[in-house]
């Protein structure tokens, strides 16, 4: 129960950090603690405290296993997060070339100058 909280409280970071920052890389950071957050939300939903893990043979039972779904779902997550995450990091380095900055009131100011 308690990793429940935990999630919360990272989300809510993440999510403070998206409104209160000015810098294109502090935004790339609290999306991915964002992203962190919701997979660990995943993962404990799909957590059954006795149950064993989903690996299949002739001596176990099919009943006594936790579902495989939400595990599945955080793999694919992870992959699509790194993804993202280069995506985001490859346009920051184009951003800073482009305007020697990242801060998101500066570029605007040198975008109403040009």
């Amino acid at each position: 129960m308690m990793i429940y909280y935990i999630s919360f409280l990272l989300i809510g970071i993440g999510i403070y950090g998206l409104l209160t920052q000015k810098n294109l890389f502090k935004y790339l950071v609290s999306l991915t603690i964002i992203d962190t957050a919701i997979n660990l939300f995943i993962i404990s939903i799909g957590y059954i405290n006795g149950k064993d893990v989903p690996i299949f043979s002739k001596y176990t039972k099919t009943a006594n296993f936790v579902d495989p779904l939400p595990q599945a779902l955080v793999l694919t997550a992870i992959v699509i997060g790194v993804g993202t995450l280069a995506l985001g990091t490859s346009l920051l380095i184009r951003t800073y070339e482009k305007y020697s900055t990242l801060d998101v009131e500066e570029i605007a100011q040198k975008e109403a100058e040009e």
